[in-house]
């Protein structure tokens, strides 16, 4: 019988998350109007005066509102142009979220080397998310020359603000040793900070360390809590790990049942490793009724994705 026990062997790699908007929304307490008409509603219009008048707090909160569609119509364009206002004014905020439409080409036209300059303005007033998506560009050579350490410096500075990708950025990096020597205390430090703030990819990292005992010592059910966390807001890995741990009984007690549940969740996005778990199952039988129509079909969604065991898996396959 094929092995079913596949951890991901070594931490997700590091985590080129797009830059998020600034989290601040603007305050209302006005019920949301249609956004139809050309005329916007009391809250935007008020905003848009003060927008006029150069306040920078209004002009950020107002391409805020366009981003978001609150009580005015969507427009990446509109809002491109009212975070340029504020960002000119030296408005940190502003000049992260001009940076992001950048990256993304949105509003605006494509542009990494603009994204860089108003990441690195917004990053010199110490503003996180602008240091934490500089060493994202570092790390990737993206608008930049590659330079893992200037990386490792814009994550440790953003890291030490509490900015979740930060921190699970610089604990891989000392995971893997990549631009600073290996370390894995300081890579189970990070990514136990990242999970706590709820990032599913350093729950699921951090699951795995205590899975493997890699700086810290072994422990099944704190990998199992781990993977839970980062399974429940829909991480494939973590739930094709917590499968494993259901199928195995390692940190929990065996039950194929929620093996496969977990292994469905995760094969259903297309995860290799849980399609091949999956089919498995199904092919003998455990957590599931016998089906080696969909073993075959499971089996064959892996091999397809280049899981090593899969067609052989396939190929073994009774006939039906």
């Amino acid at each position: 019988m094929s092995p079913k026990l596949l951890f991901v062997t070594v931490l997700t790699s590091l985590c080129l998350f797009s830059a998020a908007y600034a989290e601040t929304t603007p305050p209302s307490t006005d019920k949301a109007e249609s956004t139809s008409g050309s005329e916007p509603p009391p809250a935007a219009k008020d905003e848009k005066s003060s927008a006029e008048q150069d306040d920078k707090v209004a002009q950020y909160n107002l391409g805020i509102r366009y981003i978001q569609g609150d009580k005015v119509k969507k427009s990446s364009k509109k809002a491109a142009g009212y975070f340029a206002k504020a960002a000119e004014q030296g408005y940190a905020p502003a000049q992260y979220n001009l940076g992001v439409l950048y990256a993304r080409g949105q509003g605006v036209d494509q542009s990494s080397k603009k994204a860089l300059e108003y990441f690195v303005k917004a990053a010199e007033q110490g503003y996180a998310a602008a240091q934490s998506s500089l060493g994202t560009m570092y790390i990737s050579g993206q608008g930049v020359d590659q330079d893992t350490q200037k990386a490792v410096e814009y994550f440790t500075k953003a890291a030490e603000q509490k900015d979740a990708v930060a921190q699970f950025n610089l604990g891989s990096m000392y995971a893997q040793g990549q631009g600073v020597d290996k370390d894995d205390k300081k890579a189970f430090d990070y990514l136990t900070q990242a999970a706590e703030q709820g990032l599913a990819v350093a729950q699921t990292n951090l699951g795995l360390m205590y899975d493997n005992g890699q700086g810290v010592a072994e422990d099944n059910q704190k990998a199992v809590e781990w993977y839970a966390k980062a399974a429940e807001q829909g991480d494939a890995d973590a739930q094709t790990d917590l499968g494993v741990m259901y199928d195995t009984g390692e940190g929990v007690t065996e039950d194929n049942e929620k093996a496969v549940k977990w292994y469905t969740k995760a094969a259903k996005q297309g995860n290799a490793n849980a399609q091949y778990n999956l089919g498995l199952m199904y092919r003998d039988g455990e957590g599931v009724d016998k089906s080696l129509s969909s073993a075959k079909k499971w089996l064959k969604k892996a091999a397809k994705s280049g899981h090593a065991d899969a067609q052989k898996a396939l190929d073994d396959l009774p006939k039906e």
